[in-house]
């Protein structure tokens, strides 16, 4: 007689159901083996997290100890800088220093300061504006001899700033502007580099279909820059801004040359503060400080956007 062979798997018939853990327990050890291997890899990478943060932490003092060492020193008499040990905490004498620093007629700090301000506003103002314009043109527009123009801007970011020095004096000579504030801004009112960055930017960040878009709805050309195109470009902007006012601020070379003694700028000021015979090192270390902290106000009130717009652009590249 032939074996009766029993089923693999009971029928529902016969109202036995098979044990609710039978179904479960794989699940469940493979879930155990899941969480496991992720709470060992989350554990191995402990060690590399905590140098990360101490190379963070070594990094943060390596650049924020000369500005404290530069605050310690604005804020003692000038007897106490050349003390052994040197001082490691401020003192109470920082009012004082920033009271002779404006005060003294031979370097005009508080004008100096004024025209730094106009001289980098009106610059960052200008560079931003008409980089955002000639990048979206040579990204987005179509127009005859577009490729050599962009390549003659971009020539003009090989060339060094000291070769042109010479003629641009004679040409500002020649406009009646040596000595004044509008030979130390005219030359920089564009930057090569600004318009070569926000060509690439709006290359990558604006689709041809949203200005074509806006074309059919009857939009001008300027139009659609300022409602589209800016928008979009505020992160580069931003970036492009802080950029340009931090180098137009410490711009030493150009103003020194071109720029008379009832005109100075923070660095020719300071320039000066540190010249003679006899330089008091709290004097230029007040100055310096108060030369530093237009630079951290304004990283402090556009930081968000100027990280947000290096991010998407790192992002996006």
């Amino acid at each position: 007689m032939t074996q009766t062979q029993v089923p693999a798997v009971v029928p529902a018939a016969s109202g036995v159901e098979p044990p609710a853990s039978v179904g479960r327990r794989p699940r469940r050890a493979h879930r155990a083996r899941t969480l496991g291997g992720a709470a060992a890899r989350s554990t191995g990478a402990t060690p590399a997290s905590r140098l990360v943060y101490l190379c963070l932490a070594v990094s943060v003092l390596l650049s924020a100890g000369p500005l404290y060492y530069m605050v310690v020193m604005a804020s003692r008499p000038n007897s106490d800088i050349s003390s052994i040990p040197p001082p490691l905490t401020p003192g109470g004498d920082l009012g004082t220093n920033i009271s002779r620093v404006f005060a003294n007629q031979d370097v005009l700090f508080g004008r100096a300061m004024l025209n730094s301000l106009l001289v980098a506003g009106a610059a960052t103002v200008s560079v931003v504006v008409l980089s955002s314009l000639a990048g979206f043109a040579f990204a987005k527009l179509r127009f005859r001899g577009r490729n050599a123009l962009l390549l003659v801007v971009v020539a003009t970011m090989m060339v060094p700033v000291q070769l042109g020095l010479v003629p641009l004096y004679m040409l500002m000579s020649k406009l009646g502007l040596a000595g004044t504030l509008w030979s130390a801004l005219l030359p920089f009112l564009v930057s090569g580099f600004g318009v070569f960055m926000m060509r690439q930017y709006a290359a990558q960040s604006i689709p041809t279909e949203l200005i074509e878009a806006a074309r059919v709805d009857g939009a001008s050309t300027t139009r659609i820059f300022f409602s589209v195109v800016f928008p979009v470009l505020r992160p580069a902007a931003a970036v492009l801004g802080l950029l340009t006012f931090m180098e137009r601020w410490n711009d030493f070379l150009w103003p020194y040359l071109t720029l008379d003694a009832d005109h100075p700028t923070v660095q020719v000021a300071l320039s000066r503060l540190s010249g003679g015979y006899y330089t008091d090192q709290a004097l230029v270390m007040a100055g310096t400080l108060l030369g530093t902290l237009p630079l951290v106000v304004v990283f402090i009130v556009f930081g968000r956007q100027i990280i947000g717009g290096i991010m998407q652009g790192g992002v996006k590249g």
